[in-house]
């Protein structure tokens, strides 16, 4: 529904800078809303939806825009960087570094529920 204003907005002539900007307000903020939430348990077709949505916006504006893996992980770093400098938050005990502090331990567990859940899937992507 919101890819109808950027339609509109093609229409009249905007600059790419501001249709681009239109994008990252309206557009990629509904299709990330929860996205710390849902993209764990999201399947592939779904993701298959989403970035086909993503490449309609960048065919109209006529420029590269992030995947919905990129704002994922983007979102993800940042996500990550505010519990690991915040002792009070309760998953700062989970992400702990390795010796040689490049890389995030992971915690081992047999429940499907963990597996897809923020904190494995991010100590992936790290």
């Amino acid at each position: 529904q919101r890819m109808y204003f950027l339609w509109q907005l093609s229409k009249h002539n905007l600059p790419q800078a501001m249709m681009v900007q239109f994008c990252t307000a309206i557009v990629e903020s509904v299709l990330t809303f929860s996205i710390m939430v849902w993209f764990g348990s999201a399947t592939k077709h779904h993701i298959r939806r989403l970035q086909r949505i993503v490449r309609s916006a960048e065919k109209v504006i006529g420029c590269n825009l992030p995947s919905i893996d990129e704002l994922y992980t983007a979102r993800a770093k940042k996500r990550v960087g505010k519990i690991i400098s915040d002792p009070s938050h309760p998953g700062h005990k989970i992400f702990e570094a390795l010796t040689f502090g490049k890389r995030l331990r992971t915690v081992k567990t047999a429940t499907a529920r963990y597996k897809n859940s923020f904190y494995p899937r991010v100590v992936a992507t790290q």
